[in-house]
């Protein structure tokens, strides 16, 4: 038996044990994933479609990994007017095998994980009944030296915003000379530590990973930056 599902704006061909790549699901590896946006299903000729769904149908899939796809360049240039944009994405992908196809509103044999929300709504009722009875048996006298969260929280968001790299002494370069670099990329690559040819130019492919990581380029983009920095920093 196959089925037509849809998920992500786009629609699969799905049957039992089938591979797929969709669009990311909030689930982790082994999570079972339920998906009831069935368009139709059938075995052979026999076919029946939805308006737009099929009523009481579903189909499972168990999550097998969580990944990216390759990296997409848009590149944008505009004539005679010296304006160029390139831009890199990556698609967040979900890899799922396709576990069972349910009519008829069937309950499958796996559960599916719970969701994102349902889970932080239970670890907050436990969390906040947890600090209830721990009130509940400490003296009132106890409860005022709780002011020190404040600075340990200013630390940890001190420590999380620190830049990727270290900026070196002196003035900084014109990073928008390089081409696809405009105001705004060359402003996030100095929140980074990221100011001159030199720099850019001594970048490794650890570096570069890094980089396009935790900002929003792509390695080609980086890489392509690196080859003009090094002609930059020789002048």
């Amino acid at each position: 038996m196959f089925a037509v599902i849809k998920t992500g704006g786009k629609q699969y061909r799905v049957a039992a044990n089938d591979l797929l790549k969709i669009e990311k699901l909030e689930a982790k590896v082994g999570d079972i994933v339920e998906i009831g946006n069935v368009l139709a299903h059938g075995e052979g000729e026999n076919v029946v479609f939805g308006a737009p769904f099929v009523d009481g149908a579903l189909v499972t899939a168990e999550v097998v990994e969580q990944g990216k796809n390759r990296t997409v360049i848009a590149f944008k240039k505009r004539r005679r007017q010296n304006s160029r944009r390139k831009i890199g994405h990556r698609q967040l992908l979900t890899t799922v095998r396709i576990s069972e196809i349910l009519l008829g509103g069937a309950k499958p044999a796996k559960k599916a994980a719970a969701k994102p929300e349902a889970k932080a709504e239970a670890k907050a009722e436990v969390a906040a009944e947890a600090k209830a009875e721990v009130a509940a048996k400490e003296p009132k006298a106890k409860k005022e030296p709780k002011a020190e969260a404040a600075p340990k929280a200013e630390a940890k968001a001190e420590t999380a915003a620190a830049p990727l790299f270290k900026a070196p002494k002196g003035e900084p370069d014109d990073l928008t000379v390089i081409k696809g670099i405009g105001p705004v990329a060359a402003k996030d690559l100095a929140e980074q530590g990221i100011v001159t040819f030199a720099q850019l130019a001594k970048l490794s492919d650890k570096d570069v990973a890094k980089i396009d990581e935790h900002m929003p380029f792509s390695a080609d983009q980086i890489k392509d930056w690196r080859e003009q920095a090094k002609e930059l920093a020789k002048k």
